[in-house]
């Protein structure tokens, strides 16, 4: 088990951590639930930089990397609707439509298919994770006894029509981008599941 393996499964385990800590009514729990979060997308940078510098590729790593990545990632979105900031819908949207892909494409990886992307689809990535973390901070500062000088401040950073309209926005490009990701491997698709 390689050192990048090994934080793929770190990820993993600290994952439903983040979730238990993040619902929780304690605000001290929820603050190190962020805490527990970039730790994991921390591991996710340096997994793959060590992966890539030391050539430590396997198909274990190859599958569950980009799987335990969307797993945290989905995971944040649907504590965000748990906690009443996000539309379940828009949620459900961009994780099934994450995970489908995500899930194809080590598929096809697999078989010794390459899937075309784009970087459309990486700014829809990059999109999503800034608006993840934006959330995740200010939500968790909204509700530290600490900041509460702060709560006008937090009642404008949060305010639900908001953060309604940029989740709608990104969920509309992330429908987006996996329209024209099916569409431009709809060839190679074809021939992964002619058999």
């Amino acid at each position: 088990m390689t050192l990048p393996n090994q934080l793929t499964i770190l990820r993993i385990i600290l994952t439903p951590i983040f979730f238990i800590l993040f619902l929780s009514d304690d605000p001290v729990l929820k603050q190190l639930s962020l805490v527990v979060f970039i730790i994991a997308a921390l591991s996710d940078w340096y997994d793959g930089w060590i992966a890539r510098k030391f050539n430590y590729v396997t198909d274990w790593g190859k599958f569950m990397d980009p799987l335990a990545d969307k797993i945290l990632t989905s995971t944040a979105f649907i504590g965000l609707v748990f906690v009443g900031l996000l539309a379940w819908w828009m949620v459900l949207i961009i994780v099934v439509r994450d995970l489908v892909i995500t899930i194809l494409r080590a598929y096809a990886d697999k078989k010794g298919y390459m899937f075309v992307t784009s970087y459309y689809a990486k700014w829809k990535t990059f999109l999503q994770m800034v608006f993840l973390y934006y959330l995740l901070i200010f939500y968790i500062g909204s509700i530290t006894p600490a900041l509460s000088r702060f709560g006008n401040i937090f009642d404008v950073l949060l305010d639900d029509t908001l953060i309604y309209f940029v989740m709608l926005f990104i969920t509309i490009i992330t429908v987006h981008t996996g329209i024209i990701y099916f569409t431009k491997n709809k060839e190679v698709i074809k021939k992964l599941f002619a058999g």
